[in-house]
């Protein structure tokens, strides 16, 4: 599997060169370690067009479901084997530390596995039509030509929960990497490849978003766009599929609040806070970045919190030991600076962090760092900020609470921590967010829907029901009677 050098993209069957390449930087010393391939407008059209003619002719359009999930059951499994390779990219590319790239990657497999297990349980139905010589079935068929487009955080397992279930369901699709750290994705085009999927049924590249992401989410050919990133570009997706009527799933940002009532088990809660905001170097749609704590625990709390975030190991990612690297990029290291400035000099009050730590003046690193808010007003607050900020604010009553945690255009997440059952129904029922975790954080399965509310997205990812996102029904009516049609035009 590539490792340095210049990487390829992955089109018709083929790793192709593109006509330019870019530098790719890793992020934990700010330097270039690998050229990118920048898919220009006709390589999507290439890739399309191979996506188009898989689709309609050819193996993959032959294929039975049955053949299908063991083609994904059979990528799961090399994923697995090769999570630690995968991993290491992942790591070097994007900053990520390998201790969490390794215990991710290898649970994708899973996906893989269960949509390949799906392929062929999808059934379409009878209808018990009301014209007694007359039978009707509902055939589900595939949707067509699938643009899928992921951020370069968690992108393999973005990756999962589009290529899955629209594998799954039929269709083909073009897959497209971030220009920010593209190489485990390109890398795992190889696993698409040695596990047999036909010519065509899946193309992977990366490229930037003025050619390669316009045109493919453009495309006449393109039936449906797949999207994970950040509402502004999500705007952009959606004005691009005025031109082709494409269906689309919008996974974007969140400023999830993590609710801890006073009656919590406070040390379990601490430790889901900082592993909900400090994982991934906050670099998650999930990320639990709005702490409301139960305002007469709320110092107790705040300096647990302190204590473990300045506990946290930072270091180089691909040391087993660190426990929170760099950023991915220094444009999302400036905006974080930028928004902690505003938002102390607006009534913050900095409880630790705040800036880039001592010793680590290579690579994008940022302290874990916590603010207490004055009000629900500060930048800190109402910014998805894709980093390792925590903003914490008081509240008084449940009500009080729950008003907080509402207070947003995004929903994507939301966590609760208390001992009580009935709070805990009654807060799970009130917010607006399209997970709620009690007295847990960031649990994911294939088994399970996931998506947002509001500016968090349209749409939902994972579980039995996402293949049918990625397919279309068709009726079919059947005249049984053996009698002549009548002459319509003869009247009785």
């Amino acid at each position: 599997m590539t490792s340095t050098g210049e990487f390829r993209n992955y089109i018709d069957g083929q790793f192709v060169e593109a006509a330019s390449t870019f530098d790719s930087i890793d992020p934990s010393t700010g330097t270039t370690w690998a050229k990118m391939p920048a898919a220009s407008a006709a390589d999507v059209d290439r890739a399309v067009a191979a996506a188009h003619r898989a689709l309609h002719s050819g193996p993959w359009a032959a294929m039975t479901a049955t053949a299908r999930g063991k083609l994904l059951v059979r990528l799961g499994d090399l994923v697995v084997a090769n999570a630690d390779r995968l991993a290491e990219l992942e790591t070097r590319d994007t900053g990520k530390i390998i201790r969490e790239t390794r215990a991710q990657i290898a649970y994708v497999g899973d996906y893989y596995r269960y949509y390949g297990g799906l392929a062929d349980k999808h059934e379409g139905s009878f209808v018990p039509i009301d014209k007694a010589d007359m039978e009707v079935t509902i055939r589900p068929e595939p949707i067509g030509v699938v643009a899928a487009v992921v951020p370069w955080n968690s992108q393999l397992f973005l990756s999962a929960v589009k290529l899955g279930p629209a594998l799954a369901a039929g269709c083909t699709v073009v897959l497209k990497a971030s220009e920010d750290g593209p190489a485990p994705l390109l890398a795992f085009a190889e696993l698409v490849h040695e596990a047999g999927f036909p010519a065509g049924s899946v193309n992977i590249l990366t490229g930037f978003g003025h050619d390669c992401g316009h045109r493919l989410t453009s495309h006449p050919l393109i039936a449906r766009v797949a999207f994970t990133g950040g509402p502004a570009t999500a705007r952009q997706i959606v004005r691009n599929t005025a031109e082709n009527l494409a269906s689309t799933t919008l996974e974007l940002g969140g400023k999830s609040p993590v609710v801890v009532f006073a009656d919590a088990d406070l040390d379990s809660a601490a430790n889901a806070v900082v592993a909900g905001i400090f994982a991934a170097t906050g670099q998650s749609c999930v990320a639990g970045s709005r702490l409301l704590v139960e305002r007469s625990v709320k110092d107790e709390f705040l300096a647990r919190l302190k204590h473990k975030a300045e506990a946290i190991r930072i270091g180089d990612p691909q040391d087993p030991e660190t426990e929170m690297g760099p950023l991915a990029t220094s444009r999302q290291r400036e905006w974080i600076e930028k928004t902690v400035a505003e938002s102390l000099t607006s009534g913050g009050r900095l409880v630790t962090g705040g800036k880039r730590p001592e010793g680590k003046a290579d690579g994008f690193y940022y302290a874990p760092t916590i603010i207490e808010a004055s009000d629900q007003n500060l930048a800190c607050v109402r910014e998805e900020l894709f980093g390792p900020v925590l903003s914490a604010l008081a509240f008084d009553s449940e009500a009080e609470a729950l008003s907080l945690a509402n207070d947003t255009r995004f929903g994507l997440a939301s966590g609760v921590f208390t001992t009580n059952l009935a709070k805990a129904h009654r807060m799970a029922r009130g917010i607006h967010a399209g997970v709620v975790w009690i007295n847990t954080y960031r649990a994911v399965s294939p088994l399970v829907p996931f998506g947002g509310y509001g500016q968090s997205g349209l749409g939902r990812e994972g579980g039995m029901d996402a293949i049918r996102d990625y397919t279309r029904s068709k009726s079919v009516w059947i005249r049984t009677s053996d009698d002549p049609i009548p002459d319509p035009f003869v009247m009785r």
